[in-house]
């Protein structure tokens, strides 16, 4: 990364600004909430960051959200204030590969530079590296386990956005499907995922659920390396 991007960074962060605007030092750390004692849910965006990732941010960022992205290296690289910008406002930012490709396909020296490039990208763009991955279209065999090492986050709820590009159709999937504890999939590449946000939060803010990070979400136990994690069932307890 450029020095001027780097010092752009470390000011906007001490300043309580991001470069784009779209959050501040101040709202950026997630609420405490213990999921154990009520109904979560984490929100997980996969493949950016894309240009309508930011309107996404600001999307999130007005309803006081916090959520999980999980992007791929070489979009990283080409929008990194994008990215730094999500982790400064509290998001948190997963691995999902380089260029997305299928890992099992790959050998386990490959799979280590898909994740240690995009290590790389995140760490350039947020000064911190991800502390789980998300295997492209969840194909992961005991190669990806091992060579990735770290947790594997996947879903519960799946949307099937890249699908159906309707924002009723994802909302109604959402909340007809979300149960406490869930992992929800939906891709920030979609204008028609973004579409659906503010209506997804509304609907499962109206049934009593707080939207947390992934590791909010386990909290206050810690995601063991080189397993597969769908939901947390055991969260909520009523």
């Amino acid at each position: 990364m450029h020095r001027r991007l780097v010092t752009s960074a470390v000011t906007a962060a001490l300043c309580g600004t991001t470069l784009a605007g779209t959050a501040t030092s101040a709202s950026a750390a997630p609420q405490a909430v213990d999921c154990r004692k009520v109904k979560c849910v984490a929100l997980t965006f996969d493949d950016g960051p894309v240009a309508d990732t930011q309107r996404l941010l600001r999307v999130l960022n007005d309803r006081k959200v916090r959520s999980t992205f999980y992007v791929v290296g070489q979009n990283v690289q080409k929008k990194p204030s994008i990215v730094r910008d999500a982790a400064l406002a509290g998001h948190q930012i997963g691995n999902h590969s380089w260029d997305h490709a299928d890992l099992t396909k790959l050998s386990a020296a490959k799979v280590k530079s898909q994740l240690s490039r995009t290590d790389t990208a995140v760490k350039q763009a947020t000064g911190k590296k991800p502390t789980t991955f998300r295997a492209p279209y969840g194909a992961h065999n005991a190669t990806v386990r091992s060579a990735a090492g770290r947790p594997l986050v996947h879903w519960s709820v799946d949307t099937l956005d890249w699908k159906y590009r309707d924002p009723a159709r994802i909302i109604k999937t959402v909340n007809q499907t979300t149960k406490p504890g869930d992992i929800i999939l939906l891709h920030d590449i979609h204008r028609t995922t973004v579409d659906a946000v503010p209506g997804i939060i509304k609907a499962l803010k109206a049934r009593g659920f707080h939207f947390v990070t992934v590791d909010q979400l386990f909290a206050p136990a810690k995601l063991p390396s080189g397993k597969v994690t769908y939901h947390n069932r055991a969260a909520y307890r009523p």
